[in-house]
C-alpha cells in the first residue's frame, strides 16, 4: 500500500516530467509535450521530423 508521502513524491516527480524541454536537443519548444502526448517520446518537432527521416 502507498502512503501518502509516497504518493506526493511520485506526483512531483511526474509533474518534473511535463517540462517542454526536448530529450534530444535539450532545447524549450511547445511542441514537446504534443509530442510526448501523442507517441510517448519528449521530443521537439525538428527531432521527430529528423528522426522520421533519418531513423538510425
Amino acid at each position: 500500500m502507498i502512503n501518502k508521502d509516497n504518493k506526493s513524491l511520485l506526483l512531483d516527480e511526474n509533474i518534473n516530467d511535463l517540462d517542454n524541454i526536448c530529450d534530444e536537443c535539450k532545447k524549450e519548444d511547445e511542441s514537446v509535450l504534443h509530442n510526448l502526448i501523442l507517441t510517448g517520446f519528449k521530443i521537439c518537432k525538428s527531432c521527430r521530423i529528423s528522426k522520421t527521416i533519418f531513423p538510425i
